[in-house]
């Protein structure tokens, strides 16, 4: 099933439950991570989209499509891992979400929350973090997507 998917960065104090429950509240779902591992929108999107053929295809490694998606976006093959690594830290207040099936407005302002989508875009400083090479001049973006990918390469040498 392809799920609609909005991708935004969000700034404020909410707590985490609380922005998960909000999101469940307007008829959605939301990966909710730390935005110093996403380099880009379309990492995102392209772990969305990895997550749902995975389920489609009968190759997915975790029971939830949620889970799913945190896997593919750390570009880790172990669950726990991939939600060690992306669980926004302690003290954050800053977020990049992932909002599944939600139509029409946010709504952000009832959480006391201001989306800033310059939160979710590529830096030098995010690149390092992540771990990013740029080697053969290819471009931290196309690394981003490319560490999406080898997901389902590393699945396959369970």
């Amino acid at each position: 099933m392809v799920h609609q998917m909005t991708v935004i960065g969000i700034r404020g104090d909410a707590p985490f439950e609380k922005m998960i429950e909000h999101f469940i509240s307007l008829g959605g779902e939301s990966v909710i991570l730390d935005p110093m591992q996403v380099y880009g929108k379309d990492m995102l999107i392209s772990a969305v989209q990895h997550a749902e053929r995975a389920f489609k295809d009968g190759t997915n490694s975790s029971k939830s499509l949620l889970t799913e998606i945190i896997l593919y976006a750390s570009g880790e093959r172990q669950i726990s891992k991939a939600l060690t690594k992306m669980k926004p830290k302690e003290g954050c207040n800053e977020y990049a979400v992932i909002i599944l099936d939600v139509e029409g407005e946010l709504l952000l302002d009832e959480l006391g929350m201001m989306r800033d989508d310059s939160i979710v875009e590529g830096n030098d400083e995010k690149a390092y973090v992540m771990g990013l090479v740029n080697e053969n001049n290819i471009p931290y973006d196309g690394l981003a997507l490319e560490r999406v990918a080898m997901v389902d390469i590393l699945k396959k040498l369970k």
